[in-house]
């Protein structure tokens, strides 16, 4: 198959999470010997200059600025019915996305178009010339931000009630047209079917490389590991739960054991946790190095939606998982099986519990590493993507 992809971003770094998806469903479809074209958006100074570490996987690829989008005219798509779906390039949010869309149809046969992102790109749906097409938003931004309003005390739920409000209503229309939507969590497709109960929704989760993240004959040490991307708030709210609330009450118990906080873009209240006893890394050339090492891994998230691929990583790598139930949205854990489940004070006992029973340590270790590897492979997810590409042209 020739495949057209239009992404809200390039398919790299893969710190960034949504940029790793894309990344590998290509490398995937390009190892299924399909042929892929890729339009993306740029926001990043450094995205031109990195487009060598994926432009072998397509037959051609065209980078574009995205363009800001003023906050009246989100307004004005939703009070005039009329302008949510452009009819040409000068009534988009990027008049020049929409020419190369045009321009890529116009000289090219597609048997598929996917496109990746939410409110950055449903409006080129019109601009597809009638083609079928996949639209993957990874998320419910309305569920990212209804878990974001329930832990905002009452006095300041306003602002992100009115961002709520606004992101539902885009959200029960915007993916109407295209012929499937795909999400990478149940949650995530329960809350888009709750505004559009008549949408296609299919959830296919993300992957893991199974043979990069795999397990080491390494002895593990009594340290607790978290891994984010701390330009993402819920991330930087997770850590600080785990820093200043859970590992103080495990370091009583457990007084030899260490907290690892790594990952990219650590804001100043982070780093300024740094210690003897914290380690707060800033972002790292490879993290598998800590969930080799690393006595377990928590993931104290109370805030975000789609799926953590923190929390796959982790179980691929055979780093014993304690999470609260947020962290494994779209995960097929089960409670003292593959990752041990529990919220608030639970994941303190948790946490001292596998960091000093090394046999529940080597029973999780093997069951989130078989997991992964019957489930969560970017093979498995290859797979589910040609599926959908054949349905629709067969519908």
């Amino acid at each position: 198959m020739r495949i057209l992809l239009i992404s809200r971003c390039p398919p790299y770094p893969l710190y960034l999470g949504d940029r790793l998806i894309v990344y590998h469903l290509a490398e995937e479809l390009e190892a299924r010997k399909h042929q892929l074209d890729l339009l993306a958006f740029t926001q990043r100074a450094e995205d031109e200059r990195e487009q060598h570490h994926y432009d072998h996987r397509f037959q051609s690829v065209r980078l574009i600025p995205e363009p800001s989008r003023p906050q009246q005219s989100y307004l004005q798509r939703l009070l005039l019915t009329e302008s949510r779906w452009p009819s040409r390039a000068e009534e988009s949010w990027s008049p020049e996305m929409w020419r190369a869309i045009h321009d890529q149809l116009a000289h090219q046969d597609y048997d598929a178009i996917q496109v990746f992102g939410g409110v950055q790109v449903y409006e080129f749906h019109p601009a597809l010339a009638g083609q079928p097409a996949i639209i993957t938003p990874y998320e419910s931004y309305s569920l990212y931000l209804r878990r974001q309003v329930e832990a905002t005390p009452m006095p300041r739920q306003l602002i992100p009630r009115l961002q709520m409000a606004l992101a539902e209503r885009f959200e029960s229309f915007m993916f109407t047209p295209y012929a499937r939507t795909v999400v990478v969590s149940e949650p995530d497709r329960d809350e888009l079917l709750r505004l559009n109960p008549r949408l296609p929704v299919d959830v296919i989760p993300n992957g893991v490389d199974t043979y990069l993240f795999r397990p080491r004959p390494i002895q593990r040490i009594p340290a607790l590991l978290f891994v984010g991307n701390y330009e993402y708030p819920p991330n930087v709210d997770a850590a600080l739960r785990l820093a200043k609330e859970i590992f103080p009450a495990v370091r009583q118990r457990l007084p030899a054991a260490r907290l690892w906080l790594v990952g990219n873009a650590p804001p100043p209240v982070l780093q300024a946790l740094a210690s003897d006893v914290i380690r707060v890394t800033g972002r790292v050339p490879d993290v598998r190095p800590y969930l080799a090492r690393a006595g377990v891994f928590v993931s104290p998230l109370r805030l975000g939606a789609g799926i953590k691929n923190k929390v796959l990583e982790a179980l691929a790598m055979g780093c014993p998982v304690v999470a609260t139930p947020l962290s494994v949205d779209g995960i097929a854990v089960r409670e003292a099986e593959a990752a041990l489940i529990a919220d608030s004070e639970g994941l303190i006992e948790a946490a001292v519990q596998v960091l000093s029973d090394a046999s529940l340590r080597d029973r999780l270790s093997q069951k989130g590493r078989h997991l992964i590897e019957s489930r969560y492979s970017w093979a498995q997810v290859g797979e589910r993507y040609e599926q959908l590409y054949r349905d629709i042209q067969g519908g």
